[in-house]
């Protein structure tokens, strides 16, 4: 009896052992592109996008409305900037703004005072959740009115399966899709303000009423260390929405929007911006901006 449940344990075993590091060697070594020469994307959701002339390239699940998380800062920065309120203007970060919901960690201290146009660098770059609270909270007719614009602005761009519940995106009720995302990002691709602080690569922040320096980084390891050209650039994650990514780039010598959502693994939505930006340059003539030789 012993020799047969031995047998049976080897024979199921290295089973096992195979199934598991196929399974592993497949996640880590996904192909770049499928049989049909197209990028083999693993996030949930996917739009690029040619702003040019508004043509999709490349999409997945579109049109299904996901949490956005983060992503929810790139409406945030517009509501606040179309309001041309004063930037130098200095806004107490409060207990208001510290993150009871998904307990999320924060760097800027209760009761410290900091430019609105810092914070919204910090909400940007950072994706500091203290620092969009504030925003949000020290608009005009607070939180409610600014959570109002929001949605009128989404409206107003045409993304109408957006919908905005807070200024950080902590909230899962803070929903988009991939399609209106693309309408929002080539939006936000036009204030200048909102490109520079999403594509500034670390920001050394002094405390005020203190000596000590804080560096935040920016979230999207490709704008830090790679050879992309982003014009434009935000992340976002959590545990509803998955890991996010969008971007504004240049590739083939021409504008892309790239829409990313609930990637389910760390580097996924890396690789799978990777991928897409691959696929372009081996075919520039989806392109209407690239180069073509004459």
């Amino acid at each position: 009896m012993t020799r047969i449940l031995a047998a049976l344990l080897v024979a199921v075993l290295p089973f096992g052992a195979v199934a598991a590091g196929h399974s592993k060697a497949r996640v880590a070594n996904v192909s770049e592109f499928n049989k049909d020469g197209e990028p083999n994307i693993q996030s949930h959701g996917v739009l690029v996008l040619d702003p040019t002339t508004g043509q999709t390239l490349f999409s997945k699940n579109a049109d299904t409305a996901t949490p956005i998380a983060s992503l929810t800062k790139l409406m945030t920065a517009m509501v606040v900037l179309d309001a041309n309120l004063p930037m130098d203007d200095p806004l107490e970060i409060s207990r208001e703004d510290v993150d009871t919901l998904k307990n999320s960690s924060s760097r800027l201290p209760v009761g410290a005072h900091f430019r609105r146009e810092d914070l919204l660098r910090l909400a940007l770059m950072a994706s500091d959740n203290r620092a969009a609270s504030a925003l949000g909270r020290n608009y005009p007719g607070g939180l409610p009115a600014f959570v109002d614009a929001m949605n009128a602005k989404a409206k107003l761009l045409g993304a109408t399966n957006t919908h905005y519940v807070d200024s950080s995106g902590l909230n899962p009720g803070n929903m988009s899709t991939p399609a209106d995302l693309g309408k929002i990002v080539a939006a936000a691709a036009g204030y200048e303000r909102i490109r520079e602080f999403t594509t500034t690569g670390a920001l050394s922040v002094q405390l005020p009423d203190s000596k000590r320096k804080l560096t935040f980084l920016n979230t999207n390891v490709l704008v830090r260390h790679s050879d992309w050209k982003i014009g434009l650039s935000k992340t976002g994650y959590i545990t509803e929405a998955g890991k996010c990514l969008v971007m504004q780039a240049i590739i083939a010598n021409s504008p892309v929007v790239i829409v990313l959502l609930d990637s389910w693994g760390r580097l996924t939505r890396v690789g799978d911006a990777n991928r897409i930006r691959k696929w372009l340059e081996r075919n520039p003539d989806k392109l209407a901006g690239a180069f073509k030789p004459t």
